[in-house]
């Protein structure tokens, strides 16, 4: 089992995730190909109602623990509450345009 599976698999199963995205980023640094070494994960969930942002990686963190002892250098994290990943996807919207034919 890949590292990346490791921790995808310990997110689902603690967390329980509306979104779980985990990508290895690791291709954008200066290690071997093939390498495990930085990811950036997305997590929704229920779990991080009522918990600070430092909460949520503090819990995620722990989690994987044995992970980051054993390789992995770099974890960019974003962590949402379900209501939050509603307001984020709604606001990122880009506005309608208002200029050029639309204009006159």
């Amino acid at each position: 089992m890949t590292i990346q599976q490791r921790i995808d698999g310990k997110i689902r199963s603690v967390f329980a995730p509306q979104v779980c995205e985990l990508i290895n980023e690791s291709r954008n640094h200066g290690v071997p190909p093939g390498s495990e070494t930085h990811f950036k994960l997305l997590v929704v969930s229920k779990t991080f109602e009522g918990k600070t942002l430092v909460d949520r990686h503090r819990l995620i963190y722990g989690l994987l623990e044995p992970e980051m002892k054993g390789g992995v250098h770099a974890l960019a994290l974003q962590a949402y509450t379900p209501d939050e990943w509603l307001a984020y996807q709604t606001n990122r919207k880009s506005p309608p345009c208002l200029g050029g034919s639309k204009n006159g």
